[in-house]
């Protein structure tokens, strides 16, 4: 709603307005995007009007949902969900993104699936064979492989370790 406060107090007529995203109809004057920025940023928002910054930012998104909102990731390879999704070729989107972060989309979704590693093992309601499962492991060693390689823990030693921090209440 801060997005659409914005475009009105501007006066600018809009269409969608999405999460990451809005369509402007009709023409907006550098005085209003610079006032549109200001009062965005603000907000803690950023106005990205480069087509290629908002593409990364689509990218990460659906990575993001794919990896923690779903309740399971998609059987397809990822490089086809993320071109499904985008409509749009993935070598390209992989050499858009890989040029503009320094990283891969493969890396990205490594590093995204061993936070939802990390956090499925706190809520210590799956096992490691579930969690593997469920993140389209192909194996709980590889799981672990991974894991040891991005955190330099094994996911049991890093369990032990953040049980070890929290403190029940009663012993308290």
């Amino acid at each position: 709603m801060i997005v659409k406060a914005a475009l009105d107090k501007l006066g600018l007529v809009y269409g969608m307005v999405d999460l990451g995203e809005v369509e402007i109809k009709g023409a907006i004057n550098p005085p209003q995007i610079k006032k549109l920025k200001q009062m965005l940023l603000a907000a803690g928002l950023e106005l990205m009007d480069d087509k290629k910054s908002i593409l990364i930012e689509k990218i990460k998104n659906v990575i993001v949902e794919m990896v923690h909102y779903a309740d399971a990731l998609p059987k397809a390879k990822n490089s086809a969900y993320i071109s499904d999704k985008l409509q749009l070729d993935y070598t390209y989107l992989s050499n858009i993104f890989s040029e503009a972060t320094g990283i891969t989309i493969e890396h990205f979704i490594i590093s995204h699936k061993i936070e939802k590693v990390k956090e499925l093992l706190l809520y210590n309601e799956l096992n490691l064979t579930e969690i593997s499962y469920r993140l389209n492991y192909s194996s709980v060693a590889h799981l672990s492989t991974q894991f040891k390689k991005v955190t330099g823990l094994t996911p049991s030693y890093f369990k032990k370790l953040k049980q070890k921090k929290r403190t029940p209440l009663e012993d308290v």
